[in-house]
C-alpha cells in the first residue's frame, strides 16, 4: 500500500469517526484493474475501500450536486482540476463551500485504462496542484503554463473554412448524443439543461448531424469562459470526439481578446464575458 493510500485513509477515518463530514468522496479499485473509480464511503468500516494509484483519472467535484441540500458537511479529495471544479460550482451558486471539507492532493498525473500512458487531460494539465484545501497531502508538484495544449487548435486555424466545416461534421456525425460531456462537465452545472426543453422550436431531440451540432456549439459557448480544462467531456466522451479543441479555441480566443485568463483559480474572480471594460479591444464587433 503507497504512503498517500495510507494517508487518505487515516484522515477519512479521523473525519468520519469525529462526525466532521457524514461522506467521503474518494476514489476506490473498480472491477478492472486499470480503473479506479470514484468512491463514496459514509463509515470507518468502509475506509480500507479508499486508494490512491495511477488510474484514479475521474474528477470528483461533480457528485458534489448529487447531494447538495445535505445539511452535513462533505468530505473530498481534490487534485488540482477537482478544486477548480469547485470553485466553478460555488462561483455558479450549485454549492455552499462551508459544507465542505476538502483534502488536497498533489497529483503528478493518471493514465489512461485503454492507453496505460499518462492521459491527455493530465499531459495538457496546468495546475496539478490543489488550488484551495482544507488539509493538503503531499508535496507540491512542479506547474507550467503549457501553451502546447493549444497546438491542436492553432493546426485547426490553419484550415480554410470549408476544411474546418468537413471537420466538426464528420467529428459531430459520430455523437450519439449520450450527453457524457454535459453530465461529467463541472460547468454543465444548470438546474434545467436546455436540451431538456420540450417546446416545439426548442432544441430537437433527434440524434441527427444538425441537432449534434447545435448541442455541441452551444454546450461550448456556455461553458466558454467558465471551462476549468479538466479535459473531463472529451475522456468520457464515449466516441471519442475532440470536444477540448472546441472548448480551448474558445479559451485561446478569449485570451487574444482579453489577456491571459484561466477559469476558477479562486471563487472572487469574474469571467471575461461577465465584466466590461471600457479598454476591451472590440474587433469583433
Amino acid at each position: 500500500m503507497n504512503e498517500f493510500t495510507v494517508k487518505m485513509r487515516e484522515i477519512a477515518r479521523e473525519l468520519l469517526e469525529k462526525g466532521e463530514v457524514h461522506m467521503i468522496i474518494g476514489w476506490e479499485k473498480g472491477r478492472f484493474p486499470q480503473q479506479s473509480p470514484p468512491a463514496f464511503i459514509t463509515s470507518a468500516d468502509q475506509i480500507d475501500r479508499l486508494i490512491w494509484d495511477e488510474y484514479c483519472l475521474a474528477g470528483t467535484a461533480k457528485y458534489l450536486l448529487d447531494d447538495k441540500f445535505e445539511h452535513r458537511k462533505v468530505g473530498l479529495f481534490a487534485r488540482g482540476c477537482d478544486s477548480r471544479a469547485i470553485n466553478r460550482l460555488v462561483q455558479d451558486g450549485q454549492i455552499d463551500k462551508e459544507k465542505l471539507y476538502i483534502i488536497g492532493i498533489c497529483c503528478s498525473g493518471m493514465k489512461d485504462s485503454a492507453s496505460n500512458e499518462t492521459a491527455l487531460k493530465c499531459q495538457e494539465c496546468t495546475h496539478p496542484n490543489p488550488v484551495v484545501f482544507d488539509l493538503l497531502i503531499g508535496e507540491p508538484v512542479p506547474e507550467s503554463d503549457k501553451p502546447e495544449r493549444f497546438k491542436a487548435v492553432e493546426e485547426l486555424e490553419k484550415k480554410s473554412a470549408d476544411e474546418k466545416y468537413e471537420y466538426w461534421t464528420k467529428q459531430f456525425s459520430k455523437c450519439i448524443r449520450c450527453y457524457a460531456c454535459r453530465n461529467i462537465c463541472p460547468a454543465c452545472n444548470c438546474r434545467e439543461c436546455f436540451v431538456e426543453q420540450y417546446r416545439v422550436g426548442w432544441q430537437g431531440k433527434q440524434n441527427n448531424l444538425a441537432e449534434n451540432q447545435v448541442f455541441g456549439l452551444t454546450r461550448a459557448y456556455h461553458i466558454g469562459d467558465r471551462c476549468i480544462e479538466c479535459g473531463e467531456c472529451a475522456r468520457a466522451c464515449p466516441m471519442d470526439l475532440p470536444l477540448m479543441e472546441l472548448n480551448r479555441k474558445l479559451i485561446k480566443d478569449m485570451n487574444q481578446l482579453f489577456g491571459p485568463y484561466k477559469a476558477s483559480l479562486d471563487t472572487e474572480d469574474t469571467p471575461p464575458l461577465g465584466k466590461y471594460r471600457l479598454d476591451d479591444i472590440e474587433e469583433f464587433m
